[in-house]
């Protein structure tokens, strides 16, 4: 404890609001798991923390020098004076693309009745079964409250490295131009958002009526009601299927984890492939450091620590975006495992045929098939014999 609170006295200026206000959020979103027994508390808070930290970054000319009460936002006047004189034109624009973000998300969360209290994520509960009582509380703790709440906060980090260490300086071409990438990215993470909602649509409406259902509310699918993009011409045997394989889900079998993790990873290159120092850890990276096999073999472990702490400095920068492909790709595991446990034949072969994420790996895993000669056999069980992307005018 003595150590924890050293750290938190040295804790540099610029994240003490951040940290007491993740600390805070953290302990709130764990007692309600405990009180409401449901553990998606943090859920309904991901679409806005991101944010939320982004715009304290961004905005720190705003805020008072001293807080007007508990957790009122502020600026240090430690910062210094070319930190609040004025706004960073960068840290703006980084601010407003985490905004369309933010509503992108918000809107589908509400739409999957994810901001009802009484609603908590289908993985959680499958957890529940897969592991004790006592560690499954643990790991709402350690992981869902606090780990998931830490992530949030060091999404906000790259808006800091804008508004905190770079001058603030007009918009280069870098900025523009990476940000014309996050909107394409995050058209096509709504895309994917409307293709699945539109496939649960569709698949609820037919399953109605193959029971022959009358009192049913499922409302029936129309493809011309969907959003632009997600209008697509699904078959019973999709229904029956159980998940989407159509659209953008026939190049990657999560374009909406691929998008988001995209998102993230550009918001962190717009300060790092600015101008203005620091720079992408490539550009940078002390090869000079490193010692050599023979060093290392002779030393081991003691040369370990020194090690990876040469390989961490330089990467300090990019660790928001790391971190949550770390995350993504955990969660994807086993989101995947639920789903080949519900529909075994028909996930086997979409793993086997389409990429977890990129549709580079779809192409190879198409080539492969090809030459075992099983491709048009998985492909059936993928597709059938629609369409696997187009829409039919």
């Amino acid at each position: 404890m003595d150590n924890l609170k050293e750290l938190y006295i040295n804790l540099h200026p610029a994240y003490k609001w951040p940290v007491d206000f993740c600390a805070a959020t953290t302990v709130v979103t764990w007692v309600a798991s405990l009180v409401t027994s449901n553990v998606s508390q943090v859920d309904r808070l991901w679409t806005f923390l991101p944010f939320i930290y982004t715009a304290y970054y961004a905005l720190l000319p705003l805020w008072p020098q001293e807080p007007l009460f508990f957790l009122c936002p502020h600026t240090p006047r430690s910062l210094g004076w070319a930190t609040a004189k004025d706004f960073s034109p960068r840290a703006v624009l980084m601010m407003s693309l985490v905004f369309v973000w933010m509503i992108r998300l918000s809107y589908n969360t509400y739409r999957r009745g994810l901001f009802k209290l009484q609603d908590e994520d289908y993985r959680w509960a499958v957890l529940r079964t897969k592991v004790p009582a006592w560690l499954f509380q643990i790991i709402n703790l350690t992981f869902i409250a606090a780990t998931q709440n830490f992530l949030l906060l060091l999404l906000g980090l790259p808006t800091k490295i804008a508004s905190t260490i770079q001058p603030h300086t007009p918009l280069a071409t870098s900025d523009y131009l990476l940000a014309a990438l996050a909107l394409v990215d995050l058209a096509f993470e709504f895309t994917a958002d409307n293709q699945q909602w539109a496939y649960h649509q569709y698949k609820h409406a037919y399953l109605a009526a193959e029971k022959g259902d009358e009192t049913s509310e499922v409302e029936q699918y129309d493809k011309k009601k969907q959003w632009p993009g997600a209008g697509l011409d699904f078959v019973p045997q999709d229904a029956k299927r159980g998940f989407i394989t159509r659209g953008l889900w026939a190049y990657s079998r999560h374009p909406n984890f691929l998008c988001e993790q995209s998102f993230w990873w550009i918001i962190t290159f717009i300060p790092l492939l600015s101008p203005s120092p620091p720079h992408l850890p490539i550009t940078n990276f002390p090869t000079h450091l490193i010692p050599s096999f023979s060093v290392i073999s002779q030393n081991f472990p003691y040369m370990l620590f020194p090690l990876l702490s040469s390989f961490a400095e330089p990467l300090k920068d990019v660790i928001p975006a790391l971190a949550l492909s770390a995350l993504f790709f955990s969660s994807t595991l086993f989101t995947e495992s639920i789903s080949a446990g519900k529909y075994p034949r028909e996930y086997k072969a979409y793993q086997e045929r389409v990429g977890m994420f990129s549709p580079l790996r779809t192409w190879e895993k198409g080539v492969v098939l090809m030459l075992r000669g099983k491709k048009a056999e998985v492909e059936k069980v993928v597709w059938g014999t629609g369409d696997k992307g187009k829409k039919k005018e």
